[in-house]
């Protein structure tokens, strides 16, 4: 089959399009004919080898997390999809390539183009589980760092739909975005702190960093010099200032219960992770560059 394959770390130049074989599912497995994959920038850093204490890599790797596909054999055993569904969810194999083994997958509904369910289980997981872990509450305010993002944004709909207030750094091009989903828009660099602060004179209950960028000291001085109630899901370093980075862990049954429940929201209107440039497999070393340059409202999709 043909894939996308690295078999070091590096930039975009490791990645080559090419020929692996196709993975067989074992007992309980299902495999997946791949149609669409996310792209994130968590493609990008586990290419570098940035995070290997919280995602180990083992050579020659396929990138990619979520996908959406169509069931296409199924391994010794029971299963809840059958051959010939349409599913979406997390790989365990690796999504850029025609096929993949699933990991977390539920049935895609009919209403949910391929597209648009690719976009999902990443932004949509990683979102609910930082505000689960930060224990947002309604009448809270939550300071949202980089909430243009494909996660920030499923964030911020999440958080407004709580009750919560959400101040939101994001480049002034993105501020009126922001608003039409609920928050309060900030501009990042120089004198951030004075803004949020002006944007929330009540002050700052919780810190979701989805930015990366040294914004973490920042954050503990507008939380009054504490740690408590702020979780980066970007920052490397977020051990040295006393911050707990959130890479995953969420129990099977979770996340699958979160997949459906974040498609019938979908379906419904109520959740929009709008996907702003597709391209086919072969150029998945163009969408990583895209990514990791930042400033992409919403998702990168990969047609395969």
């Amino acid at each position: 089959m043909k894939a996308i394959i690295y078999h070091s770390f590096g930039g975009p130049e490791v990645l080559t399009f090419g020929e692996t074989e196709k993975p067989e599912p074992g007992p309980g497995e299902v495999r997946v004919k791949v149609v669409t994959v996310g792209v994130n920038p968590l493609d990008y850093k586990r290419r570098y080898g940035w995070v290997e204490q919280h995602y180990p890599t083992t050579f020659p790797a396929v990138p990619g997390l979520e996908f959406a596909g169509i069931v296409d054999a199924l391994g010794p055993g029971d299963h809840e999809v059958s051959v010939g569904d349409e599913v979406f969810g997390w790989t365990a194999t690796g999504a850029y390539a025609e096929y993949a083994l699933a990991g977390d997958i539920v049935p895609k509904p009919a209403e949910l183009s391929f597209r648009a369910a690719a976009a999902l289980p990443v932004a949509g997981e990683t979102a609910q589980r930082v505000l689960d872990e930060l224990g947002l509450a309604k009448g809270e305010t939550l300071l949202l760092h980089a909430a243009a993002g494909a996660v920030g944004q499923v964030a911020v709909q999440l958080a407004v739909a709580l009750g919560a207030t959400v101040v939101g750094t994001a480049s002034p091009a993105n501020h009126d975005f922001l608003r039409a989903l609920g928050a309060i828009p900030v501009a990042y660099g120089e004198g951030l702190a004075d803004r949020v602060r002006a944007a929330a004179p009540q002050g700052v209950d919780a810190v979701f960093d989805a930015a990366g960028h040294d914004v973490l000291p920042l954050s503990i001085a507008l939380r009054g010099g504490t740690t408590d109630r702020i979780v980066t899901i970007a920052d490397p370093n977020a051990a040295e200032h006393g911050v707990p980075f959130s890479a995953g862990g969420t129990p099977s049954e979770q996340v699958r219960a979160g997949l459906a429940r974040h498609a019938r929201l979908a379906v419904e209107g109520r959740l929009s992770v709008p996907v702003v440039e597709t391209f086919p497999l072969a150029e998945a070393a163009k969408a990583q560059e895209l990514s990791e340059a930042g400033h992409v409202r919403g998702k990168l999709v990969i047609e395969v």
